[in-house]
């Protein structure tokens, strides 16, 4: 057992507890052996153990963790940055689009493009199809922004690979994206 309150597990790499959340180069997560005093402290989970969207959620809370310290120095959200991936691959496609893409509603969706719009790395323009809607761009400050954190997530990317194990993150990804 390590020094840091976590198991070597599988592999032997330590796992590392930061806040509540293993670093990224662990494999699983297993608390220590406690003292029976300590574990009494700790809440038994109970039926939570067999529930799906309970570890999902905790899975995404550490990865969104990660996303936002490792991506701090362009301060981007992790819905920012999938907004902007998808513009840059969908050049000039409606923002009625990105949203439903993204599974995005209208309201939320119009809050963050004027935040990215306020950065200078978007650009709505008046649609040539339809000009009730607009057609989304980045700007080129915008793709020069889009270069330093696309370097940072594919960090990010590396450090959720260390956290859930490179062939556990491809079968996830692989698994969820039936879903999504």
């Amino acid at each position: 057992m390590g020094q840091n309150g976590w198991e070597k597990v599988g592999d032997g790499v330590p796992l590392e507890r930061r806040q509540g959340v293993a670093r990224r180069h662990s494999t699983r997560i297993l608390p220590k052996k406690e003292s029976s005093s300590r574990r009494s402290e700790r809440p038994d989970l109970a039926e939570l153990n067999g529930h799906l969207g309970y570890f999902l959620r905790r899975l995404q809370i550490a990865v969104f963790k990660d996303f936002i310290r490792t991506l701090a120095p362009m301060k981007v959200r992790p819905a920012q940055y999938s907004v902007l991936i998808v513009i840059k691959a969908n050049r000039g496609r409606s923002q009625a689009a990105i949203g439903q893409a993204l599974n995005i509603e209208r309201a939320r969706l119009a809050r963050l493009l004027h935040r990215l719009e306020q950065r200078k790395w978007i650009e709505r323009r008046a649609s040539t199809a339809d000009g009730r809607s607009h057609s989304l761009f980045l700007t080129s400050a915008g793709e020069k922004a889009f270069q330093r954190i696309r370097a940072l997530a594919e960090r990010h990317e590396r450090h959720v690979a260390g956290l859930v194990g490179t062939e556990r993150r491809r079968m996830l990804i692989a698994a969820l994206r039936e879903f999504g």
